[in-house]
């Protein structure tokens, strides 16, 4: 890693915001609003993610985003790679034929969507999120890819809770996080 990308990594780390005990007694929450804030952190985090893409991958011919927080970070992303970003909803949000799949949460279960044609089999994609914890929602946009016939080159995230083990659910698809904890 260069100078460069260590100061642009350390300014992410600092811009964020822990607080225990939210949204309820036990948990340390992890907050990226100031990161949001601040236009040198957020630049600092596209920055990071498009020289990891460009340096890892050949090609890459879209970003696919999760609600909500992937579609903060994925479309500044894409359009510096100069390619498409496709968003991933939850249940109901989407017009047009959908592909969707469900997925367990702690106290029962949830839904995501894609519109089916906004992504091609065989297509390059990208997953992007802000956090990466139990890893129910990013597996579960990994296999609406698989329903859909995308090769999945990676998953993104801004934070990783290591402690939670979700990269355990991704089942061995390549996954890359800038700051963990």
């Amino acid at each position: 890693m260069s100078a460069e990308q260590a100061e642009k990594l350390g300014l992410v780390r600092c811009s964020i915001r822990s607080f225990p005990d939210f949204p309820k007694r036990g948990i340390l929450f992890q907050d990226i609003n100031p990161l949001l804030k601040d236009p040198k952190a957020f630049t600092a985090v596209i920055d990071l993610f498009e020289d990891h893409l460009r340096k890892k991958f050949a090609q890459v011919e879209l970003i696919v985003g999760l609600d909500a927080r992937g579609f903060l970070f994925g479309p500044a992303l894409a359009q510096r790679l100069g390619i498409g970003f496709v968003p991933i909803r939850k249940k109901g949000k989407l017009p047009g034929k959908i592909v969707s799949t469900c997925y367990q949460l702690e106290y029962g279960e949830d839904q995501i969507e894609i519109q089916a044609d906004h992504v091609q089999p065989q297509q390059k994609v990208v997953i992007i999120d802000d956090v990466l914890a139990t890893g129910g929602t990013m597996a579960a946009a990994c296999n609406l890819m698989k329903k859909l016939g995308a090769d999945i080159l990676e998953c993104l995230v801004v934070i990783e809770i290591k402690e939670l083990k979700g990269l355990e659910k991704l089942n061995h698809v390549p996954f890359y996080s800038l700051v963990q904890f």
